[in-house]
């Protein structure tokens, strides 16, 4: 099957939809798919990858508030594309114009809406949450579900890797919505990593000893992320627990959490660990991951940090929370620095070795992306038999 998938989130220097597409490539290779991926860029260009896989670059404008990322400006030229290419199926892996540039498409192949991004929960939740209730915040932002609607009603299926935004998807009206979670790499990260060393030094970091707990934050340093609700929270539990937390990542923000941050004690920033072993390990020799952002579509970090046997903060909507088992995990509410100090403090009133060997044992609940991928394209193929009985 020849899949080309119109991505205008992919860059050279983006994260997370980046992973995603490489290990699209790869899971395309050996399940037998052609993988083409029609992206934006600074030129018309063609890069080959491996097993005929392709990005074919469209020479799109910069946005002006992220100069890493482009946008598709001249429609007709990625039709022009798909009318070349042929596919089997389709996929639009943006919610935005992407949706209605595929869904404008004059061919006949399947198309699939891929929700790699949570607009609502990003943004307008997290900007108006604290001043008005989500109906009245979802008939302000009407245009955009009108825009949704539409574009789903061309295609045929909308897959989202959580079930707390396919609910959402299905209450305003989108049509033919799937969950499909994603997953990790396989055979990377492990509770058999976890090594005490490491741990005392990111404690020592922080200027604690090895009796106190150790949480650790991963991600991007962006103001959907709320790194500053998450430091407010774990200083308020600090003031009844001895509670470290390490912060591992970087981004635009990182200034303004560096403010907040200020002279605490106990909260302690690393850079990105790109090496996989290394943060696999550090990963492992936590207490808990906690987190901050409700609006992730499936919530890497927290797959690869339960996969790791790390018990789980996060919040009790977005990707994360389809992986907080009750037993394992605390879960606040988003937003509410209070509610997640208190989630700390139950985490740390817990007996943590019991945690630890508990979440051990269910670490292996977490699927791979290799499944995910098997998935997808079983439903790829289904809809594809389905166009052609029709």
């Amino acid at each position: 099957m020849k899949i080309v998938d119109v991505c205008a989130f992919y860059a050279p220097e983006g994260g997370g939809v980046r992973t995603y597409v490489e290990q699209k490539f790869g899971a395309g290779a050996r399940m037998g798919h052609d993988i083409v991926i029609v992206a934006p860029g600074d030129a018309d260009r063609v890069e080959e990858r491996h097993a005929g896989a392709r990005i074919i670059y469209v020479a799109s404008p910069a946005l002006p508030f992220d100069q890493r990322y482009r946008y598709f400006a001249d429609s007709g030229r990625v039709h022009d594309i798909l009318d070349a290419e042929r596919p089997d199926l389709v996929e639009a892996s943006s919610p935005w114009r992407t949706a209605s540039i595929v869904a404008g498409w004059r061919g006949g192949a399947p198309r699939v809406l891929i929700m790699h991004a949570d607009p609502m929960a990003a943004y307008a939740y997290r900007w108006f949450g604290g001043i008005a209730p989500r109906n009245l915040i979802d008939r302000q932002f009407q245009w955009f579900w009108n825009h949704l609607r539409r574009a789903a009603a061309r295609c045929d299926m909308v897959v989202s890797a959580n079930e707390s935004l396919s609910r959402r998807l299905r209450l305003g009206g989108i049509p033919s919505v799937q969950t499909i979670p994603m997953g990790t790499d396989a055979g990377i990260f492990s509770p058999a990593l976890r090594d005490e060393a490491i741990r005392r030094d990111l404690l020592a970091r922080c200027g604690l000893d090895e009796h106190a707990m150790l949480l650790l934050g991963i991600g991007r340093h962006a103001a959907e992320k709320r790194w500053p609700m998450v430091v407010d929270a774990c200083s308020r539990a600090g003031l009844q627990r001895r509670i470290g937390l390490v912060l591992i990542g970087d981004g635009r923000d990182r200034d303004r959490l560096v403010r907040h941050i200020g002279a605490s004690p106990h909260v302690h920033l690393l850079a990105p660990i790109r090496e996989r072993a290394l943060l696999a390990a550090v990963m492992a020799s936590g207490d808990a991951l906690i987190h901050g952002c409700e609006s992730e579509t499936f919530g890497l970090v927290a797959a690869e940090a339960a996969r790791s046997g790390l018990p789980l903060i996060v919040p009790c909507e977005g990707g994360a929370a389809d992986l907080a088992v009750p037993i394992l995990s605390e879960t606040y509410r988003p937003g509410d620095m209070h509610d997640a100090a208190r989630a700390i403090l139950r985490m740390a009133d817990r007996d943590q070795a019991e945690l630890r060997h508990l979440a051990a044992l269910a670490a292996g609940r977490v699927g791979t992306m290799d499944q995910h991928f098997e998935a997808l394209f079983e439903r790829y193929a289904a809809l594809r038999h389905l166009r052609r009985a029709a």
